[in-house]
């Protein structure tokens, strides 16, 4: 990553950032205006921005599936899949479909079509018979490895001008974002406390 910290690379980070903040507060001041005529609830500029702006990044990440091949062998779930088992260990269906916000019977399909494509296996639990345990193959891990890499590597160039400290505040946001939407919709409070990674598999 460059990592920006001249003077000259801040002020162009800046000079960059301010026509998409402008444009972000202008929408911003139309929405409250808009709410005010529906007789809604009008939020406070902030969550009007993040309102817009979450809106836009669902169309760039959309944009930006549609643009790469790097889905093409393991697609998306299936990807987020191998990196839950990856980081969190072999789990039953029902764990496994909890953490990923999904119903066990989607859950065991997306696993069905994967043991069948050699990426993931499932066996009865040794405590009990009845649970199915889910467990990544080294294949599967590979797979889910080299996509992981060909990501990161989109992300440092599309970010390249970014400084370390934009980097690292991007991250922490992203990542509060997200467990507060698990902590609501998904694992429940304990979720809102940050992950510790586990150690990755060899």
């Amino acid at each position: 990553m460059v990592s920006g910290t001249s003077e000259a690379a801040s002020r162009t980070v800046s000079e960059a950032a301010t026509p998409v903040a402008s444009e972000a507060a202008s929408g911003a001041l139309e929405g409250s205006s808009a709410s005010e005529a529906l007789g809604m609830p009008v939020a406070s500029d902030a969550l009007e921005v993040i309102e817009r702006q979450t809106a836009v990044l669902v169309r760039n990440f959309e944009l930006l599936h549609r643009r790469t091949d790097i889905h093409d062998r393991l697609d998306r779930a299936g990807y987020l899949l191998l990196r839950t088992l990856a980081e969190g260990g072999p789990m039953d269906i029902n764990t496994l479909a909890a953490t990923l916000g999904l119903d066990p019977s989607t859950a065991g399909r997306q696993v069905a079509g994967m043991r069948a494509a050699g990426q993931v296996e499932s066996a009865p639990a040794a405590e009990d018979r009845r649970r199915c345990v889910v467990t990544p193959t080294e294949e599967g891990l590979r797979q889910m490895e080299a996509v992981r890499r060909r990501r990161a590597r989109d992300i440092g160039e599309l970010l390249a001008d970014w400084s370390e400290d934009e980097l690292r505040t991007l991250g922490a946001v992203f990542d509060k974002y997200n467990r507060a939407v698990a902590a609501r919709y998904l694992t429940g409070p304990e979720a809102s406390e940050p992950r510790r990674p586990a150690s990755r598999r060899r």
